[in-house]
């Protein structure tokens, strides 16, 4: 992978920035992590200039409708290319075996068949179980089960082409069974529901959630030089980035990204 396209950075409860979600680009082609909670998947894409046509790989890691319900919207657009003959090839969806399921039944009672007549077709699914690992985009990823208590989710480690590896451990704290699948890696991008300082307010370990503070010390305990925070609170996003890079820094030596919807990152 070459980019990583910021779609989205909020919670299930944002409104003032998409669900968080993120696209990597490798050459013409990209990944796509997660769609959101709806069409605003489209108006995102839309905004990266990240064109239907390129996209052959989605990564779905949960059934929480901030991740999946956008999904439907991927799959009636790009339906509506295959019947339109303007999508080459196949749409390959990723997930765990539940999660198929749910995909399809979801589609299947809000779009009409014309577009998702192409499930186990040219729209395949790929079910990934704990430590597969597939090459996507000539990169490769190893998969794995981050252990959730509410709701069977998976995560992915990435070795890209360059020798640069990525670690993404779903919308949930990094537990240190995962450690195997973080150990070494040049990027961790971990969720930060809110600041420490706010914790009595947005209750981020009722939800299974860490804050700021958290995810650096873990970034900073593992030795990984860059750091990117997100599935955040967004009650007040115009100083989301300022706060977040103040409380984190202070625990954190690394590089600190507390990326805005649409910031692209380079590797």
């Amino acid at each position: 992978m070459e980019k990583l396209i910021v779609l989205g950075t909020g919670n299930a409860q944002a409104i003032h920035c998409y669900n968080t979600c993120f696209a990597m680009k490798k050459g013409e082609e990209y990944f796509l992590v997660d769609a959101g909670g709806g069409n605003g998947i489209l108006s995102a894409l839309d905004q990266a200039s990240i064109p239907l046509e390129h996209i052959h790989h989605i990564f779905v890691t949960h059934a929480h409708n901030d991740h999946i319900l956008g999904m439907v919207w991927m799959i009636r657009m790009i339906g509506t290319a295959m019947n339109k003959g303007t999508y080459k090839g196949n749409l390959n969806i990723y997930c765990h075996k539940e999660l198929k399921d749910t995909i399809k039944t979801l589609t299947r009672l809000t779009v009409g068949k014309k577009f998702h007549k192409y499930f186990d077709d040219r729209m395949l699914f790929h079910i990934v179980k704990h430590k597969d690992q597939k090459e996507i985009l000539g990169d490769l990823f190893t998969f794995f089960d981050i252990e959730s208590t509410k709701e069977k989710q998976f995560g992915f480690s990435l070795q890209m082409e360059q020798g640069i590896k990525l670690a993404f451990p779903g919308d949930e704290p990094y537990h240190e069974s995962l450690f195997p699948f973080i150990e070494g890696s040049d990027w961790l991008l971990h969720e930060a529901f809110c600041l420490y300082r706010d914790r009595d307010i947005f209750k981020p370990y009722e939800k299974h959630h860490s804050t700021v503070k958290d995810a650096c010390q873990l970034a900073q305990q593992l030795n990984i030089p860059n750091l990117v925070l997100w599935h955040t609170e967004d009650k007040d996003i115009a100083h989301r980035q300022e706060n977040y890079q103040k409380e984190g820094l202070a625990f954190y030596t690394g590089n600190l990204y507390v990326p805005q919807d649409q910031d692209i990152l380079t590797f």
